[in-house]
């Protein structure tokens, strides 16, 4: 976040494809989790592409698309698709199309992202909220920028409130929610079964390679902020598993529908 970002190129874009209205929840769809559009009413869809400051992405199951309507009433827009840092090898990919939102109105973001779990008895298919994370990398989206805001607090990164909303949405529609630790590694090579030790040794119940450069950027930004993972294998080494993308891209269309009815109950709640 070195240069300043003009939101308003894009902006032009979406409102000369009728975009008018505020929109104030972002939905993040991570890899395989895009069934969710099926849902939206009044859709408008713009690819990436067409969009100044958005990301390209380059990932089989992320389509490049941005999608705003309406969901169970409320505006919400779904960015189908995010740039990975093992794509670009920019943490700071993501802020140009965070910033249009933030210029549409948005204020809540939601993250979603397919996951490897550490717990043997998280099985694939389930899902997680993501309550805090671990990022050993030595990689922040916020290196080089100048000023105090910089020195961003990332205590209740994870919003307790969205947490709360997220749980209470889970028990509405009967439908079991984990919670637990996700740890960041950057990719694209999946981790290894002795990163895995290393990752549970430090306390984390998942393992991704998404998600965390985000939400430093979404709290940078003044996002309230919740995440969700879709539990699409066992990590490496847990019961033999040896993970791939094939089976994370399977999983993740599998449990996209849990995902719809839990995100879907989600928004009614979210006003109350």
């Amino acid at each position: 976040m070195n240069e300043p970002f003009d939101p308003r190129p894009a902006l032009e874009v979406l409102r000369a494809r009728g975009v008018t209205e505020p929109v104030r929840l972002l939905i993040v769809l991570g890899t395989g989790l895009i069934r969710l559009e099926e849902d939206i009413r009044d859709a408008v869809k713009v690819a990436y592409a067409d969009l100044p400051g958005f990301p390209a992405t380059s990932v089989s199951g992320h389509p490049g698309q941005l999608v705003i309507g309406r969901l169970h009433g409320r505006r919400v827009a779904l960015m189908q698709g995010r740039a990975h840092y093992y794509e670009t090898g920019d943490a700071c990919a993501m802020r140009g199309a965070f910033a249009v939102l933030k210029a549409l109105g948005c204020d809540t973001i939601v993250m979603t992202n397919a996951a490897g779990a550490i717990r043997p008895d998280w099985y694939p298919g389930s899902m997680a909220l993501i309550a805090d994370h671990i990022n050993i990398t030595g990689i922040n989206p916020l290196l080089g920028e100048q000023g105090d805001e910089r020195f961003v607090s990332m205590v209740d990164a994870y919003d307790p409130r969205l947490r709360r909303k997220l749980k209470l949405a889970a028990q509405a529609s009967g439908q079991q929610l984990h919670e637990g630790v996700y740890m960041w590694f950057t990719g694209p090579s999946f981790e290894t079964p002795a990163e895995i030790r290393m990752a549970k040794l430090f306390g984390a119940d998942l393992v991704g390679m998404s998600t965390v450069p985000e939400v430093i950027l979404a709290r940078r930004l003044g996002f309230d902020v919740a995440a969700l993972s879709v539990i699409t294998n066992q990590a490496a080494g847990i019961g033999g598993a040896r993970p791939d993308h094939g089976e994370t891209k399977t999983v993740a269309i599998s449990g996209s529908v849990a995902l719809r009815r839990l995100l879907g109950s989600f928004v009614k709640l979210l006003e109350e």
